[in-house]
């Protein structure tokens, strides 16, 4: 009894540090994140159309685990890291296109932002590496 209960707890050792590294799928390295429309330092009147581009990996919809495939985040006016180990958050400042989108209306306020892309494997989780955009500022008027 007493070895079943060692192996057991083996047993559970050891997945725990893999569960805990096992977010944050492969990506290939030559994966490329970017924004189509807006351009960085563009200045917009009013709502505008924001349109994400891909190479080198699929856009499927959250939930749909296909190996080099996710779906977009769109990052507004954040300046925090993104933590590789989290999943990304959910909130007015980290919209999700679970969807599959690739573009979205945006609709901000008068001033500067900033945008940046971040794409999520099928939790919501980074990839590794991470497959993120250059972060652009937009004006709006």
């Amino acid at each position: 009894m007493k070895i079943a209960r060692w192996v057991a707890l083996s047993v559970v050792l050891a997945l725990v540090p893999g569960s805990a590294c096992a977010q944050g799928k492969a990506a290939p390295k030559d994966a490329k994140l970017y924004f189509i429309t807006p351009r960085d330092g563009q200045k917009i009147r009013g709502g505008f159309w924001c349109r994400f581009g891909l190479r080198n990996m699929g856009v499927t919809h959250a939930g749909d685990d296909y190996q080099n495939a996710g779906h977009h985040h769109l990052l507004v006016d954040v300046d925090a890291p993104i933590d590789p180990k989290e999943p990304i958050p959910q909130d007015k400042s980290h919209l999700h296109f679970g969807a599959g989108q690739t573009e979205t209306y945006l609709e901000l306020p008068p001033g500067t932002h900033t945008l940046q892309l971040v794409l999520g494997d099928a939790k919501h989780y980074p990839f590794d590496p991470l497959v993120v955009s250059s972060k652009i500022t937009v004006r709006v008027r």
